[in-house]
């Protein structure tokens, strides 16, 4: 198998967004893909989704780890998950404050029988596993908190990979989507915005209140597993979507190694390699 990854950064503001802006993002997709491949070419499928979500979440243009957007109350909280094809584990941390990568936190809790952590569990959790105290905060966005004035960045940075052994994973992160009310949960760390198993792999960003509306990753990925083709489950679940005009985006790569994207409203960045071709995309 023909190692692949693909990455997303969620979805551009059309209306806020300079084009200054849009070729760092892209600069930064590409830099970041193809750093992923190399690595994935040593290491597994879930090693891979982690390592990649990381350099995002470490890149203060995506709207995960550095550069988070901040909540009604002033504060950032952040959530992140992942999930291995092959063990069919799942693990992720809800509205995490004041760590540097929480993917990275995710991951440790994969080892534990309680995989998905929320608010001061997660902290604590965070703390007593030696992430240290770090502040997410970027000037441009308590700029942006002080006049109400959120960007929009409406989304959050995800990866999907296939590894040599045909292993596949998925992992995915974010900074909410600004000015929620504190404890409002994304879909970023539930099955609905990331899942993976044998057949398929797909992480989502998006609004995440329609992305758990309609179960999107896993719909998708249960549809593949059902039988059907990728690009098939794609359009029928995005058709479901388009029945209360939900907002979402998702990448994916079945068992085959095939890729494929797909966005409700076509503004989302991405970008997938396979060592030999990257592309880039919006």
């Amino acid at each position: 198998m023909q190692e692949k990854v693909i990455i997303h950064g969620g979805f551009f503001s059309e209306s806020s967004t300079t084009n200054e802006v849009k070729v760092a993002k892209q600069k930064a997709l590409k830099d970041i893909v193809e750093k992923t491949h190399e690595y994935l070419k040593m290491h597994t499928a879930i090693e891979t989704v982690v390592y990649a979500v990381s350099l995002l979440e470490d890149c203060d243009l995506f709207n995960a780890g550095l550069g988070s957007q901040i909540q009604s109350d002033g504060k950032i909280r952040m959530s992140a998950s992942l999930m291995d094809g092959v063990s069919k584990k799942f693990a992720g941390v809800i509205n995490i404050e004041n760590v540097k990568n929480p993917i990275r936190v995710a991951e440790k809790l994969m080892a534990y029988d309680d995989r998905v952590l929320g608010g001061e569990g997660a902290i604590n959790f965070a703390r007593a596993n030696n992430f240290q105290f770090y502040n997410p905060e970027i000037p441009q966005r308590r700029l942006e908190y002080e006049q109400k004035s959120a960007s929009k960045r409406i989304g959050t940075v995800g990866c999907v990979a296939i590894d040599k052994e045909g292993r596949l994973a998925a992992a995915t992160s974010t900074g909410g989507k600004g000015f929620e009310m504190p404890g409002r949960v994304s879909d970023s760390a539930t099955p609905a915005g990331n899942y993976a198993t044998n057949d398929c792999a797909v992480s989502c960003t998006g609004v995440g209140e329609d992305i758990v509306s309609a179960a999107l990753a896993t719909k998708i990925v249960t549809r593949v597993s059902d039988g059907m083709m990728l690009q098939q489950a794609f359009e029928k679940t995005f058709k479901e979507l388009a029945e209360f005009d939900g907002f979402a985006g998702a990448i994916a790569i079945d068992k085959k190694g095939t890729i494929y994207h797909l966005d409700s409203h076509p503004s989302m960045v991405y970008a997938y390699t396979d060592g030999i071709e990257t592309f880039v995309f919006k």
